[in-house]
Formats: structure tokens, C-alpha cells, sequence
């Protein structure tokens, strides 16, 4: 690892390339939490595309197994990393490149933090129709590459959605382009839907163009609370009768703001837009609760963010799991989730997809549980995977659990990207 660090601190800087002992607590947690040795740590800090270029051209030459991240945020989702030599940090690749606030788009570079360019765009009412886990440490390029996700989906759709260019680093070093500031059909790989969600295993992100959409003038919150059979009937009435919520999410658990009662289950929505036009979809809510013998209520905004952050505490002790089913299942999964889980778990269920998120604290019986879980996503047309949890349980559990038909694609298109296997090897599905 010395050798690797000389090597990569004569391209860059002694300062860009942190090792071992000299890395800060919060980088070897990171460390630690993707299965990494902290004493053999090796992260290095390109401070531009070109130096980022350098750095996978030298590993190419030598055969050095790359890390990609951000800010670490993530670095323990997925596979334990195998056979790493150096970790590479877009973070300080934190550059807004272009604002085009009529057109609506942003040019980014890969560091640049979520939270900041929401600040940033509030500066002219805009804002980027994203709302992932980790939020205040989480970068774009982060996101993009794990597919992160929230609530506002519901309206917004998903990572996929907002992406409209990339520009990354290949496993020789070159820089790839593809899209732009408009959304275009072209022939061959359509290179933003491959690098999301591909855990960094085609190529290191650099920039990314991205769609914005304006700040609503108002926005509300509410909960509609009752048996599981009213909020059953609720969700449904709710996916048919045309309301046009940004976000609708089935919570289940323990609730992540007090006083708001899991009864057991809540549905939560919320509506922007225009004042008289939000009420009158909460109005038309109200009327589909109280016909279910459900009952609604406005809670804080604040709401939101709670549950993310809620979502991912106790990283080092607890379980992360992504499940996907038919949205007519959601109540009946969390309801088997109610029966076996431990106290103290939380769900949030996307209503019109089924997509959601399940943490609970890990325990003896965890491959167990997770087992029973998945056996019944599957059942319902879906999936459950493993993100995040402690070591000794990733080391017993089918981390991904894919039973799709897609594998030998993704595999060749690992070989054609990646024919060194430089990047995140093991990392994703099938070890890829």
C-alpha cells in the first residue's frame, strides 16, 4: 500500500492521498463499514477530472482494484468490498459547472453535495425532485450510482428520470460522454440508465446534467391513520381516484415523530402546488379515509426528513433492506414484517410502486428473517436486498437475492466496460 500511495501522491499530492492511521475517524468508519482493513487504507482525493483520469489510468497499468465514492455515505451498501487497493473520492469534484435556470437543467460535477446544491438552486425557486437517504452527506454521483430514491417519486419518478447527460472515467483512464441538456433518442448504450444504480462497477462518475423543476408555492402533509383493512382500502381508492399527491408512502414501525400514531399502519401524503388546488386533493383524501373508517390529519413537513434519517440509524447494529412487491401487497408484507421482526423496526412503503424501504436491528436471527421476508416479496412479484448491515450477517445472506434472468447481460456488459475488473470488484449482483 506504500508503494501505491507514493505512486498516486506523485500524480496528485501528499495532501490528496490519506492512508491508513492518517485517514480522519469519519473516513475509517467508511472504511470499516464497506469490509475494508483500516491499517490498509488508501484514499486518494482527485481535485479534477484530469487528475481522476491519471489515477484509474496508473491502476489500469498496474492492476490496482478501484473503490469509487463520494462522500462514503453508502460505501456499506451492497457486497463487502473484495480485494480494494485504493479507495477514489470524487468529493472534492464539487463543482456546479452550468445553471441553465430557464431550461430548467444543471451541469454538475459528481462531489458536489445534494444538500448544497439544494441550496443553491432555492436561489431561484428550482430544486432537484430527489429526496435519498443521507442526505446532508450525500453526493450526486453517490445517488446516481446506488439509485437512491425517496418519496418523491410519486410524482417525480426515480433517479433515471432526472438524469439527462453523464460523463465518467473509463477503466483505461479515457473520458466518456453521453447525453446533454436535452433528452434525445440515439442509437446504442443509453449510458445514464446503465451507471445508475451500477454501484460504480462501469466507470467512475465526473459530471452529470440534471433536470430541475420549480419550488411549489405551497405544500401540505397528512396522515391518514386507522386498521390495517382502512388503510388497505385507502391506498388503493387512493392509486385509482386520479389524486396527484408528490408523495404517498405506506409507514409502518416505530414512528419517527412523536406524536404521530402507527396504528398499526399510516398512509402519508403530500400535495403541492397552488393553496385551493392542494386542498381540494386533501379534501378528496379526506372523503376516501372517513368512507374507509380511516381518519386524517395535518402533520408537520418535517415529517419527511424524519423518516429518512429514522431509516438509516444505528448503521453499525441495524439492517437496511430495499424491498419491491406488488403495491395490492404492501399491507400484507408489513404485516408478516409486524408478526417476526423485533421492536423498534420502520417501514416506508412507496404506494404507487411498491418499492420501499425495511430497517430493523440485526440479531442472531437475522439470515432467518430476512429468509421469510424475501421468500415473500418473491412470491408477490418482487424482490428484497440486502444494503446495509453488520458484517457477520452479510457474510450469511445472498446480499443481492437476484433471481431475474438478466445476469449474463450485465455480466457482459461488466466485460465490455470494465475487461480489467478494476472497479468495486464483487461488489454487485452476481459478484460482478
Amino acid at each position: 500500500m506504500v508503494v501505491i500511495a507514493e505512486k498516486l501522491q506523485s500524480l496528485l499530492s501528499a495532501e490528496q492521498v490519506i492512508q491508513g492511521a492518517d485517514l480522519d475517524q469519519y473516513w475509517q468508519h467508511r472504511l470499516i463499514a464497506a469490509g475494508l482493513e483500516v491499517s490498509s487504507g488508501c484514499v486518494s482525493f482527485p481535485q479534477s477530472e484530469a487528475e481522476l483520469a491519471a489515477v484509474v489510468k496508473v491502476c489500469a497499468q498496474h492492476h490496482w482494484q478501484i473503490l469509487p465514492c463520494g462522500n462514503g455515505s453508502k460505501l456499506g451498501w451492497g457486497n463487502p468490498a473484495k480485494h480494494i487497493d485504493v479507495v477514489v473520492s470524487t468529493a472534492r469534484l464539487n463543482r456546479v459547472i452550468d445553471h441553465w435556470v430557464e431550461d430548467f437543467t444543471v451541469r454538475v460535477e459528481a462531489g458536489v453535495g445534494f444538500a448544497t446544491l439544494q441550496q443553491q438552486l432555492a436561489q431561484h425557486r428550482q430544486f432537484l425532485a430527489l429526496d435519498p437517504l443521507c442526505a446532508p452527506a450525500a453526493t450526486l454521483g453517490g445517488i446516481v450510482a446506488t439509485a437512491d430514491t425517496g418519496s418523491l417519486r410519486q410524482r417525480y419518478g426515480s433517479v433515471r428520470d432526472m438524469l439527462i447527460g453523464v460523463q465518467f472515467v473509463r477503466h483505461d483512464g479515457e473520458i466518456v460522454k453521453a447525453g446533454g441538456r436535452v433528452v434525445k433518442n440515439v442509437a446504442g448504450y443509453d449510458l445514464m440508465k446503465l451507471m445508475t444504480g451500477a454501484y460504480g462497477t462501469l466507470g467512475i462518475l465526473t459530471q452529470l446534467t440534471l433536470r430541475l423543476f420549480p419550488q411549489p408555492e405551497y405544500s401540505q402533509t397528512v396522515a391518514v391513520t386507522g386498521s390495517a383493512d382502512a388503510i388497505r382500502k385507502v391506498a388503493l381508492e387512493a392509486r385509482l381516484s386520479g389524486l396527484t399527491p408528490v408523495a404517498l408512502d405506506i409507514l409502518a414501525g416505530a414512528s419517527p415523530l412523536s406524536p404521530l400514531p402507527l396504528s398499526p399502519y399510516v398512509l402519508i401524503a403530500q400535495f403541492q402546488g397552488i393553496s385551493a388546488g392542494a386542498q381540494e386533493q386533501i379534501d378528496r383524501l379526506r372523503t376516501l379515509a372517513e368512507t374507509a373508517g380511516a381518519q386524517i390529519q395535518t402533520v408537520e413537513e418535517t415529517l419527511w426528513p424524519a423518516i429518512s434519517t429514522a431509516l438509516v440509524t444505528h448503521p453499525d447494529t441495524s439492517v437496511l433492506c430495499k424491498v419491491g412487491m406488488l403495491p395490492t401487497q404492501g399491507i400484507d408484507f408489513l404485516q408478516l414484517a409486524e408478526a417476526l421482526l423485533p421492536e423498534g423496526w420502520l417501514a416506508r412503503l412507496h404506494n404507487a410502486s411498491g418499492v420501499g424501504l425495511l430497517r430493523f436491528e440485526a440479531s442472531q436471527k437475522t439470515a432467518d428473517l430476512i429468509g421469510k421476508l424475501r421468500a415473500n416479496c418473491e412470491t408477490h412479484q418482487g424482490y428484497l436486498t440486502l444494503l446495509q448491515a453488520p458484517s457477520d450477517v452479510k457474510q450469511q445472506i445472498d446480499i443481492w437475492g437476484y433471481s431475474g434472468n438478466a445476469l449474463g447481460i450485465m455480466q457482459k456488459l461488466k466485460a465490455n466496460f470494465d475487461p480489467q475488473g478494476l472497479f468495486n470488484p464483487g461488489r454487485f449482483v452476481g459478484d460482478i
